[in-house]
């Protein structure tokens, strides 16, 4: 059998210098994706705002040292397929000193994660506060996502907001993180702290679960220490039963632009579906956000008469029967009133 090569010796010249070609590109390639960078930290904090792209990553890295050479690793992400891969969020780069490490932290390594703090109590706009100076997630952005009802239904919950169903834990999200995600894992927080035991003892009292998280959050507003919450519920249950007004001040704070604050007589006769001073039951939703302690003392009030409560002054109340009793316990809440006044008002003079 006759080899063609024989009578083609060109064949062999060009396979020879295709194969210097592929070994060059090849070179050229790990030479770029092995390149070294000026990182010259053991780890640095890095941070890629959602939306960034690959030109201004690499001038990001640039600014904060890492690299020194922004040619390099953008080719070298290219060179790997990796222009898409680079996840928004803050970093923890370690030993990264060349393109591959810094590529393979960046693509791979889990964006470091801070802790959102939500506190019993909160409305939708303090959380959406929080979350914009904590991980980045602009606060008009999620205070309209919170007020979305199609949203709301989308969830399965009752309601025109999200007001009530955003869970106050310690949360732990990467910065840049997309604001619905951070919606859902409070929602589903909720969902999993109201039990099952929990709803069926709302059909008991002929409440609804919107209800329940209602009277919570009024109970939330008003009560400090754990010991005091079934009592105030009671309270509350108390009055509705009774067709008697909450008169709930926590009610006039959700409505007040500028509290929380002193509340003054004309607050209570501020026009508002929420006004519980106006209105008779529950208002049409929940004023803040109630963690557990409030939701089971909507569920389960203590067993009393009591009709009335007023501050003590040390964050304590104290509770009444009849309306004589009531105005007793305020003409003395307002005696320790005038004398803290009087005590700061002392101490400034003496500063002075």
């Amino acid at each position: 059998m006759l080899d063609f090569k024989q009578f083609n010796p060109g064949m062999k010249t060009i396979g020879g210098i295709a194969g210097i070609i592929a070994t060059s590109i090849l070179a050229f390639y790990l030479l770029v994706i092995y390149w070294p960078q000026s990182d010259p930290y053991e780890s640095v904090e890095i941070n890629i705002p959602k939306g960034t792209s690959l030109s201004e990553i690499g001038n990001i890295l640039q600014e904060k040292n890492v690299i020194n050479n922004k040619r390099t690793f953008t080719m070298a992400v290219k060179t790997l397929g990796h222009e898409k891969n680079i996840p928004a969020g803050a970093y923890t780069l370690r030993n990264a000193r060349s393109n591959r490490g810094i590529i393979q932290q960046l693509v791979y390594g889990a964006p470091s994660l801070k802790n959102v703090t939500v506190l019993e109590g909160w409305t939708m706009d303090d959380i959406a506060v929080a979350l914009e100076q904590k991980i980045g997630i602009n606060k008009k952005k999620f205070t309209r996502l919170c007020k979305d009802r199609e949203l709301v239904k989308l969830f399965d919950l009752d309601g025109n907001s999200f007001e009530g169903y955003l869970f106050p834990d310690t949360y732990f999200f990467a910065e840049g993180l997309d604001a619905i995600v951070v919606l859902t894992k409070m929602v589903n927080e909720f969902k999993e702290n109201m039990t099952l035991s929990m709803k069926v003892r709302a059909e008991e009292l002929g409440m609804s679960q919107l209800e329940i998280i209602t009277l919570a959050s009024i109970i939330e507003g008003e009560a400090i220490y754990d010991d005091e919450r079934a009592t105030i519920s009671a309270v509350y249950h108390n009055r509705l039963e009774k067709g008697m007004r909450l008169q709930a001040d926590p009610t006039i704070q959700y409505i007040i632009e500028d509290g929380p604050r002193r509340l003054l007589n004309e607050d209570l006769k501020i026009e508002s579906e929420y006004n519980t001073y106006l209105n008779s039951g529950l208002p049409p939703g929940p004023i803040n956000n109630p963690g557990k302690e409030s939701l089971i003392a909507a569920l389960y009030p203590a067993v009393n008469d009591y009709i009335y409560f007023v501050a003590r002054g040390d964050g304590y109340h104290t509770f009444s029967r009849t309306k004589k009793e009531h105005n007793k316990a305020k003409r003395k809440f307002q005696k320790v009133r005038r004398r803290v006044r009087q005590e700061k008002n002392s101490a400034t003079e003496g500063g002075l």
